[in-house]
């Protein structure tokens, strides 16, 4: 019996049963699964299933507010948004710094985060048994993670897309350049599916060199062993300082897939997933209305009821959610607006200089937009 069939049948065994209770006039209170086990196969499809103990919804909020710490799935691996900085001992970046701004908001500290280190195939698994509170490492927003493996998506915090780099000596100046050639991706991503499926409707053949992690995939392809080496572009550029010889790599042209990067909670705890959106939107809306960790105190006690509700000074935007009404203030003072984390980690004083693109404000020309704060 195919695994489908199976489903469907649990499922309609679970109605059957709902429906008997319904009907006998026995009252029936349909709470949230706990303690699920899942079946999650291996996104490029080669993988054996892992089994994976998953923790449902259930008050987050709570739980981070008494253990006084966030648990943050990150990335340890991938300068500019999650990389441990061997002088400092911690893990420092972009998406980082929004596990700091979850924990100002929820905790008013944004050193009270603990960032757990996760890989391509470990990082759902984790969030989903209840190892870490929010997953924020540069991961793609795809409806079968929205849905079949239980996550709620957060607002996107960096539009990307996939991208090939090449040794510049190679000769080679499009993606079609590669046929015949060996790329080395990383497994249990987006980027490898991405990848068959490109040059699959090229009709251009190719082999994949698959590794388990950034690292591995990196050093492989550093040591000649592929031609190409593929990733979101954000996610070249972050890894091509750490190369040999840098300067000896090009990045192609050519954007393979749109890849939409952003926070990650489960299914089934809305107001943690409100918590964790608007923590996003905070910092847009904040670079928006021109306030950074420089400046807000300077706009407490204006006049603006726009920027008195966004810092909390009158109504009682937090209650909802559980937090102080505060909560946008504690973001971008301890953190800042999204332009100085952007900066801070990417911008024109870093290696990277990457530009903003689609990841500007939408007043800007680019995709950044926060939803009214009322």
């Amino acid at each position: 019996m195919n695994k489908n069939r199976t489903l469907s049948l649990i499922v309609m065994a679970l109605l059957a049963t709902l429906l008997i209770a319904c009907s006998s006039g026995a009252q029936v209170e349909v709470t949230r699964v706990v303690e699920v086990t899942r079946v999650v196969e291996a996104e490029a499809g080669g993988g054996a299933p892992e089994a994976v103990t998953f923790a449902g919804g259930g008050d987050t909020l709570a739980t981070v507010q008494e253990r006084g710490t966030l648990k943050c799935g990150g990335n340890d691996a991938l300068p500019g948004f999650g990389y441990l900085d061997p002088d400092a001992g911690e893990i420092t970046g972009f998406d980082v710094d929004f596990c700091r701004a979850v924990a100002a908001a929820v905790l008013g500290d944004a050193d009270a985060v603990e960032v757990i280190p996760t890989s391509g195939t470990s990082r759902f698994p984790t969030l989903q048994s209840g190892e870490v509170d929010v997953l924020i490492r540069n991961t793609t927003w795809t409806i079968s993670r929205d849905t079949s493996l239980g996550f709620d998506f957060g607002p996107t915090t960096f539009f990307d897309g996939q991208g090939m780099m090449v040794r510049a000596d190679s000769g080679i100046e499009t993606l079609a350049d590669l046929a015949g050639g060996t790329v080395c991706v990383q497994t249990g991503t987006t980027t490898e599916k991405n990848l068959a499926d490109v040059y699959r409707a090229m009709d251009v053949q190719i082999e994949s060199k698959v590794y388990p992690d950034a690292d591995s995939t990196r050093e492989a392809y550093d040591s000649g062993a592929c031609d190409g080496f593929t990733t979101d572009r954000s996610g070249l550029v972050a890894s091509q300082i750490l190369l040999t010889n840098p300067d000896d790599h090009i990045i192609l042209p050519e954007t393979m897939s749109k890849e939409p990067l952003g926070p990650l909670t489960r299914h089934g705890d809305n107001n943690w997933n409100d918590i964790v959106s608007w923590v996003v939107y905070c910092t847009f809306a904040a670079e928006e209305y021109g306030l950074s960790s420089e400046n807000v105190d300077d706009a407490l006690g204006g006049e603006d009821p726009v920027i008195q509700n966004l810092l909390g000074e009158t109504g009682d935007l937090g209650v909802a959610l559980g937090l102080n009404n505060d909560f946008c203030y504690q973001v971008i003072k301890l953190v800042g607006n999204y332009a100085e984390i952007y900066n801070r980690h990417l911008g024109p004083d870093t290696p990277f200089n990457l530009p903003r693109g689609l990841n500007e404000l939408y007043t800007n020309g680019g995709l950044l937009y926060a939803p009214p704060f009322r």
